[in-house]
C-alpha cells in the first residue's frame, strides 16, 4: 500500500513539474501579431483649404455731422433701420462769441444803412410824384434802397445761421439735422445726448454719430497661406462655417485675392474676400468669425482606402495585401498609384481592386480576447 502511495506521488509531482514548464513555455513563447483588415471602398474624394477671417458688410458707412455743437436730439440706435434722407440726429449749435460778435456788429450797421437808405428813398419817391426831381435820380435811390435791404436780410441770416445754424426760410436744408446717406441697418451709435461733436475737416474726421450697413450685402474677409493661394482663383464657390450659427452652412463666391501677401507670425498670408449669398430669410450679424472651405478639387465616387493605410518607399507607396485567410495571413507587399486626398482617405488609380485586403492597425491582444470571448 505504501508503494502505491508513493508511486501517486511521484507521479502527482512530475505532472506538477511538466505542467509548470509547458506554462512557462508559452507564456514566454511569443504570440504573432494579429491585423486589421480593410476593404477598398468607393467614396467622393473632395481637396479642399480652410481660410479663417469674419463676415462684414461690404460697405459699413459713418455718418457725421456737417457742423460742430451739442447733440439735442438723437432718434435712432443700435438695430434699427433707416432710409435714405431720414434724420437720425438734431445738432444745437454752441457759437463761436467773436464770430457771433461780428455779425451781430454786421447786422446792426446794415440796420443802420437800411434806415437811412429808406429815409432817402420816401423823399425822393415824393418828390419824384412831384415831377420834381429825374428819374434817374429817383433810381439811384431806389437801387441804394433795395441793397441796403439785401444787406440787412443776409445780415440776419447770417447771424440766425451763426445761432441756430438754420434760417427760418430754408428749415429742411438745414445742416443742424443730420440725416442717413444710406438705406440699411444701424451698427453702432457711439455718442449720447449732449455730447460734442465735430464737423469733418482738414485736421478732423470729425465725430461719428452712427454707422450704417447694408445687412443684405455681406463678404467674407479672410487670410490664405502663400501654399494654397496659387491654387485658388475668383469665381470658385466657397462654403462658409460660421461658429455662432450652428448646422447652418452658408455659400458664397471668392470675388477677390489680394495681389499682395503680409508677413503674419512668420508666414506670408494673402487676403481673400467673397461674396455671401444671403436669401432672404438668412441674416448675419457683422463681425461673425467663420471658416471658409474651398474647394480645389473634387471627384466622385473613386475607389479610396484610409491614407494611413499607405506606405512609401524611395518616391513610390505601397500597401501590404493580405493573400492568405484570416486565420493563416499572409501580406505581401504591392505598389500603388495615388491621386486625390483629402487627408482622410486617398483615391487609388492602380493596385488594387474592391475584394482586396489591405494590413492595416495592429489588433490590441487583450481587445481580442475580449471578441472571443463575446463570440463564445
Amino acid at each position: 500500500m505504501k508503494k502505491v502511495v508513493r508511486i501517486l506521488g511521484v507521479i502527482i509531482l512530475v505532472g506538477a513539474f511538466g505542467g509548470t514548464l509547458f506554462f512557462l513555455y508559452n507564456k514566454s513563447k511569443k504570440k504573432e501579431d494579429v491585423f486589421e483588415n480593410k476593404n477598398p471602398f468607393y467614396s467622393d474624394v473632395v481637396m479642399k483649404t480652410v481660410a479663417t477671417g469674419s463676415v462684414v458688410p461690404r460697405f459699413e458707412i459713418e455718418i457725421k455731422p456737417q457742423v460742430s455743437g451739442i447733440i439735442d436730439e438723437l432718434y435712432l440706435q443700435p438695430g434699427d433701420r433707416v432710409t435714405k434722407g431720414q434724420i437720425v440726429a438734431k445738432i444745437k449749435i454752441i457759437p463761436d462769441m467773436v464770430t457771433l460778435n461780428s455779425a451781430e456788429t454786421r447786422m446792426n450797421r446794415a440796420k443802420i444803412n437800411f434806415e437811412d437808405a429808406q429815409i432817402d428813398y420816401d423823399r425822393q419817391q415824393k418828390l419824384f410824384d412831384k415831377n420834381v426831381v429825374s428819374y434817374e435820380e429817383f433810381k439811384a435811390s431806389k437801387v441804394a434802397y433795395d441793397s441796403a435791404k439785401e444787406e440787412l436780410t443776409a445780415a440776419e441770416n447770417n447771424l440766425e445761421l451763426i445761432k441756430n445754424g438754420v434760417t427760418k426760410k430754408a428749415e429742411s436744408a438745414t445742416n443742424t439735422l443730420v440725416r442717413s446717406t444710406i438705406d440699411g441697418m444701424v451698427l453702432d451709435v457711439p455718442v449720447e445726448e449732449g455730447n460734442s461733436v465735430i464737423q469733418a475737416n482738414t485736421f478732423n474726421d470729425g465725430t461719428t454719430i452712427a454707422s450704417v450697413a447694408n445687412m443684405q450685402d455681406m463678404i467674407f474677409q479672410g487670410n490664405v497661406d502663400e501654399t494654397e493661394v496659387g491654387k485658388i482663383k475668383e469665381g470658385m464657390p466657397i462654403e462658409l462655417e460660421i461658429g455662432a450659427i450652428d448646422k447652418q452652412k452658408f455659400a458664397a463666391v471668392l470675388e477677390y485675392i489680394s495681389p499682395k501677401g503680409v508677413e503674419d507670425n512668420g508666414a506670408i498670408q494673402f487676403e481673400i474676400k467673397a461674396n455671401v449669398q444671403l436669401t432672404e430669410d438668412q441674416f448675419i450679424r457683422a463681425g461673425y468669425s467663420a471658416n471658409a472651405n474651398i474647394v480645389l478639387e473634387k471627384k466622385d465616387s473613386v475607389l479610396v482606402i484610409p491614407e494611413g493605410l499607405l506606405k512609401f518607399e524611395n518616391d513610390s507607396s505601397f500597401v501590404e495585401v493580405n493573400t492568405g485567410n484570416d486565420l493563416e495571413p499572409n501580406y505581401e507587399k504591392r505598389f500603388v498609384q495615388t491621386g486625390l486626398s483629402d487627408g482622410i482617405n486617398i483615391e487609388i488609380t492602380e493596385g488594387l481592386k474592391l475584394d482586396d485586403k489591405v494590413k492595416g492597425e495592429k489588433i490590441d491582444p487583450k481587445k481580442l480576447k475580449e471578441g472571443e470571448g463575446n463570440k463564445g
